[in-house]
């Protein structure tokens, strides 16, 4: 039985789970098990279209596809690309999966599609592991070139996928390799570890007018990462004073800014990897929910969270 990696997020951290099948006589059916949501029984009706299309025969037995381990939830279309290669191959002997981590979303022409969830996986797994290798769609490669230690291959389509795990010799699979790229920011060294840095000020503190004690406070506690609280009248220039400390803050390390991204990413907001910490700006009527994070059904991030260092409450 051959294994394809994948994974699924428990919270904002992901869990290793294992794409497996079986192929047996019977009457023809499709079932995947294994503590699916819906996103995930839905994949069959995508998968089959998208072999179909693509001139795969899909094979009259009862295949069964199980995500493993069982017991854990499991959501994300994600999952398409590893099962629709599970059937593709089926009949190959050799593991031709062993050492890769498969992610994508097919389209029912046997696109592969980018999935907000992809990053914040990859970026997960990647902390736990030396070296890792992953089969993903041109758009997920890009947001996930700036992690380290991920080997990165791209393919556009289930017909490319099913060729590139089809080549038994590296070199073959070397034109699918995507190739990193450096964050476009100014960097300095500093005890052998490198930070990042923007120079564009949108905000400054040039703007505020008088209120030396309260700006010497924000300095003070930019400096040290420390909390600061304001209190005043309104429009004596709290906000205005909060909204500028980010530009005054220290450079950020990769590790930092790729947790902010993954943060970005998990509120369904555009992933940005510049070296500017985030500003959130609550309303003063903002619920206990959606300042600290929670939820019912599906939990969100809150605002303190999603601000990595600063945010204001109006």
């Amino acid at each position: 039985m051959k294994i394809i990696n994948s994974a699924s997020l428990d919270g904002i951290d992901a869990l290793s789970i294992n794409v497996e099948s079986t192929f047996t006589k019977g009457l023809p059916s499709f079932t995947i098990v294994g503590l699916i949501s819906t996103s995930i029984q839905e994949s069959k009706d995508r998968v089959k279209s998208a072999l179909l299309m693509n001139d795969y025969k899909f094979p009259p037995l009862k295949i069964t596809v199980n995500l493993s381990p069982s017991d854990i939830k499991k959501k994300g279309t994600h999952f398409d690309l590893a099962i629709a290669l599970q059937i593709a191959l089926y009949d190959i002997k050799k593991d031709v999966f062993s050492g890769f981590f498969v992610f994508g979303e097919l389209g029912l022409d046997g696109s592969i599609k980018d999935t907000s969830t992809i990053f914040p996986l990859v970026l997960s797994l990647a902390k736990n592991s030396e070296k890792m290798k992953i089969l993903v769609c041109e758009d997920s490669a890009q947001k996930i070139s700036n992690i380290p230690n991920v080997e990165i291959y791209i393919v556009k389509n289930i017909s490319e996928a099913i060729e590139f795990f089809s080549k038994e010799d590296n070199e073959s699979k070397d034109k699918y390799r995507y190739h990193s790229k450096e964050l476009n920011a100014k960097k300095i060294e500093i005890k052998s570890k490198i930070y990042y840095y923007e120079n564009t000020y949108f905000d400054d503190f040039s703007d505020v007018i008088g209120q030396d004690n309260a700006k010497f406070a924000a300095l003070i506690c930019a400096a040290g990462n420390h909390n600061l609280m304001f209190e005043g009248s309104p429009g004596c220039g709290k906000s205005m004073i909060s909204k500028r400390i980010r530009y005054i803050l220290p450079p950020m390390s990769l590790d930092e800014i790729l947790e902010k991204a993954k943060l970005q990413s998990l509120d369904y907001k555009n992933i940005e990897f510049s070296a500017l910490r985030v500003f959130r700006n609550p309303h003063h009527s903002s619920t206990k929910s959606s300042i600290f994070g929670g939820g019912s059904a599906n939990a969100k991030i809150g605002e303190i969270a999603l601000s990595n260092n600063i945010y204001c409450i109006k």
